[in-house]
């Protein structure tokens, strides 16, 4: 089952998104048909709410005056906050039905308006924002809802701002346009990124990561912060840090493509545990690695040499993404073991130390040009002879300098 956020101011377009989305399968799970369908007459929200704000929110059939109420809980934060303690965990509870009753290798779609604002981003492997600018939504409330342009306004107002949906989007589509163009963006979300997420995560199978370098992405450190939110949800308190870690760690310095995590436990069995988790979010299990260096973006090479007596102290276990738009290797270690701490280090170094990045750099070069050639093989054997010595240099200046993990 692939989980999908999906949200946008009011006005943006997330009708047309989801109405797309529905049509290629997805089931859609629509924050705001819930809202309605708990607060219909008879219902506990329905009394929950006359409790809170009075009879006056009422029609003379006895339904919700949705203006009236409105009026009442967007005019100031206190009582917006009320309303929302009400209608919210009623949401979430009927949410979690719908989902359950999905098939197991399903789609789910959840159009929630206020995901930015109640913090569930991190819940989903995939978050998509429907934007359109202020102005271009309150003609829209105004001249198709019938909305008059204050309450317009004061709706918006009291949503999230674009820079707050910016920092959770995976995905952002811009509704500028006309419906018909938004909806082409979707179907061709749909079928190049979202359909084989889906399949991959049903076939616990990961997209490969990128083989050449590119240069340096300064959206790289923004892109991490999603990730690293995402597997702290998932992980709950088994993970005691989740680390962006890598070349694409480093600000500035050319790398392949990939973001690369680092999510330490205390044990190897709690490295186990996770793998549901971590499936869940979007990064099924690659391999377990019984011999690790700590090194970034390896997924695929086992290190032939070894700083340690005792070759446990640098098993790891590893997934990577199922997302085809955006490659990731998670590397699950032990706390306080070589490896665990190395990869913590060799970011910091790089970043401290301008000479040892461009000597870095240069490795990289050279190994993806034996890459082309020789493949695989002939790309690890580069960087292994550049690390042995690296790794003394860098746990040299950490002592220099009393950096510690």
């Amino acid at each position: 089952m692939l989980r999908i956020g999906l949200t946008g101011g009011i006005g943006a377009g997330k009708s047309t998104v989801s109405a797309t989305f529905s049509r290629c399968g997805g089931v859609i799970v629509d924050g705001d048909v819930i809202a309605r369908e708990v607060v219909e007459p008879g219902t506990e929200g329905l009394t929950k709410l006359v409790e809170a704000f009075g009879p006056g929110i009422l029609l003379p059939d006895g339904a919700l005056d949705r203006p009236a109420l409105a009026a009442i809980a967007f005019s100031d934060d206190d009582k917006r906050a009320i309303l929302n303690g009400i209608v919210h965990p009623l949401v979430g509870q009927r949410r979690a039905e719908l989902i359950a009753a999905a098939g197991t290798d399903a789609v789910i779609v959840e159009d929630i308006p206020l995901l930015v604002e109640s913090q569930m981003a991190p819940m989903f492997p995939l978050v998509i924002v429907v934007h359109a600018d202020i102005e271009t939504r309150v003609t829209r409330l105004t001249q198709y809802r019938g909305m008059p342009e204050d309450d317009a306004r004061a709706r918006i107002a009291a949503q999230a701002t674009e820079p707050q949906r910016r920092d959770v989007a995976d995905v952002w589509l811009d509704n500028s346009g006309n419906p018909d163009e938004l909806a082409a963006q979707a179907l061709e979300l749909w079928n190049e990124r979202i359909l084989p997420f889906a399949h991959n995560l049903t076939a616990r199978r990961t997209v490969p990561s990128p083989t050449r370098l590119t240069a340096a992405d300064p959206t790289w450190s923004d892109q991490a912060r999603r990730i690293l939110a995402r597997l702290r949800t998932n992980c709950g308190h088994r993970a005691l840090r989740v680390d962006h870690i890598g070349s694409t760690a480093v600000a500035g310095l050319d790398a392949k493509d990939v973001i690369d995590v680092q999510v330490t436990v205390e044990s190897l069995a709690m490295a186990d545990e996770v793998a549901e988790s971590l499936l869940a979010a979007g990064y099924p299990q690659v391999a377990a690695i019984t011999a690790d260096n700590g090194k970034p973006d390896a997924r695929s090479t086992v290190a032939e040499f070894d700083h340690s007596d005792d070759s446990a102290l640098w098993q790891k276990r590893i997934h990577a993404s199922a997302d085809p738009g955006r490659a990731t290797n998670v590397h699950v270690r032990v706390a306080g073991w070589p490896n665990q701490q190395f990869a913590l280090l060799f970011p910091a170094w790089l970043s401290a130390d301008a000479d040892a990045r461009a000597d870095y750099l240069a490795v990289k070069r050279e190994a993806e040009r034996a890459g082309i050639d020789g493949g695989i093989a002939a790309y690890a054997e580069v960087k292994e002879a550049w690390f042995d010595a690296a790794y003394r240099r860098a746990w040299a200046w950490a002592d220099s300098t009393g950096w510690r993990p």
